[in-house]
């Protein structure tokens, strides 16, 4: 295909974690950078595979149930397949609405369980990715007219896209169905990019690394603007930052301290202190610590980043940024000349959490070597029925165990019958797993707290489905 283009996209999903839960639908559809459609539209489900427990609350919302996956769905590995197929298309930036948290999550996950790279296709043959709901929060914040902004109960602004179309009049047809969900997401762009078409592009043009690390200066520190959930609604999703330093083994990432926050607190601490309590929510925290103003600002998720003049300082103060407050701060924190120092030794030491042990879940634990990429293309281009014969001196202890999964979620009719019985045996133990279990019970319980006949059909039809996977009920 000819030409620069978007893919929007969305996932539908049966749980709500993207690195452990699975995907029930995908929906896409391409436009050109005019946001004119430029392709027919995708629809795709995927089959569920036996070795997880839908949550019932993921099933209330959308209402896909593991059944009809089942029945019109696709096998995993041909569901990555037809959307990779459609990513990878040259000069394509795939794009959606919270994507870059949620659904290019799920998609790295499809992509590493199934034997592909989770991350050539965000970067190869001028291909970028991008999200619109911080654009959206921008737009609030700094730019609010021409667009009409629902709001929540305590009066900050609501970013949730069923109650941004209803308050712009535009058709979203059943929200959380995934196609819906895109051809709202393209009408949303399309209500952005006219109110406020030099913030638009300007945003769109934050897809570049190069351009996001063009805003951040790393020996003056100047304060910039970052927009994200991180901050309240009431806050404007917004502040000012500055950038201290590097991220210590992130190559893509920056450290940047919030100025709304007196930092006097945390720059009395040493590295080590200020390690453990990275990471942390306030309520992790012992009586009397406070959590860390520091952000991890990724320059490969397009972050918006902006020169802090685009806030004009009647909207900053109505924020809580104070223009004598946070220049304080900033002054504070420039005096502190181990700051940059400790915060690098901190970041050096901290841990994000225990090390992943299961191979279905290690994607972030090391890249794949270029003999394993090899033997990996190996196992896609290999007939199913050959499967079970290859033997493969792979190097990664990962892939191993990897390849018997993948045969056994996608091909189930491969596996031998001693194999049949280590996949059943596997399969139970994960949805038999108390905390699996729990989880489930209480996802059950809220979503017949919903109420209605037809609430009720549904949790039984999933209870059904759950039964003939083997979990006890105890």
């Amino acid at each position: 295909m000819a030409g620069k283009s978007i893919y929007w996209y969305d996932f539908e999903t049966f749980g709500k974690d993207a690195k452990r839960g699975r995907a029930s639908q995908f929906a896409g559809i391409r436009t050109d950078e005019d946001l004119n459609i430029i392709g027919e539209p995708l629809l795709l489900y995927c089959k569920p595979s036996p070795d997880f427990l839908p949550e019932p609350m993921a099933c209330y919302i959308t209402g896909i149930l593991p059944q009809k996956a089942a029945a019109e769905g696709l096998c995993e590995r041909e569901f990555i397949e037809r959307i990779l197929a459609e990513f990878s298309e040259p000069g394509t930036c795939v794009a959606g609405y919270n994507s870059l948290r949620f659904d290019d999550e799920m998609t790295r996950q499809l992509l590493y369980r199934n034997f592909h790279d989770p991350y050539e296709r965000e970067y190869k043959n001028g291909n970028s990715r991008w999200d619109l709901i911080d654009v959206v929060r921008l737009c609030a914040g700094v730019r609010p007219d021409g667009i009409n902004w629902p709001l929540r109960e305590d009066g900050s602004r609501s970013f949730r896209l069923d109650q941004l179309t209803v308050a712009n009049g535009i058709e979203h047809g059943a929200a959380h169905d995934a196609l819906a969900d895109v051809i709202a997401t393209i009408e949303m762009a399309k209500l952005l990019r006219k109110a406020q078409p030099k913030l638009y592009d300007y945003a769109y043009g934050l897809r570049s690394k190069a351009a996001v690390r063009a805003q951040f200066d790393l020996v003056t520190h100047k304060p910039v603007l970052f927009v994200s959930m991180a901050f309240p609604a009431r806050q404007g999703c917004l502040s000012f930052v500055m950038p201290l330093c590097p991220h210590p083994t992130n190559n893509n990432a920056i450290i940047a301290c919030d100025l709304r926050v007196d930092p006097a607190h945390w720059l009395s601490l040493s590295a080590e202190e200020l390690a453990t309590r990275l990471y942390k929510r306030r309520s992790e925290l012992p009586e009397g610590e406070d959590t860390v103003p520091l952000h991890v600002i990724a320059t490969n998720k397009c972050p918006v980043i902006a020169p802090i003049g685009v806030l004009d300082e009647a909207l900053a103060a109505h924020y809580g940024l104070d223009n004598a407050i946070w220049k304080r701060h900033f002054e504070v924190i420039q005096a502190a000349v181990d700051a940059a120092a400790t915060v690098t030794a901190a970041f050096g030491r901290a841990s994000e959490g225990a090390a992943e042990t299961d191979p279905d879940f290690m994607i972030y634990s090391g890249f794949f070597g270029d003999a394993d990429k090899k033997l990996m293309q190996t196992v896609r281009r290999s007939a199913p029925a050959d499967l079970g014969r290859l033997d493969i001196p792979f190097r990664d202890p990962r892939l191993k165990e990897m390849l018997f999964r993948y045969r056994a979620r996608n091909y189930p009719e491969t596996l031998t019958d001693d194999e049949s019985k280590q996949w059943q045996t596997f399969c139970l133990a994960r949805v038999n797993d108390r905390h699996a279990r729990e989880n489930y019970a209480a996802g059950l319980a809220e979503a017949r707290g919903r109420g209605g006949d037809e609430v009720e059909s549904l949790l039984n039809s999933l209870n059904a489905y759950v039964d003939s996977l083997g979990v006890e009920h105890n």
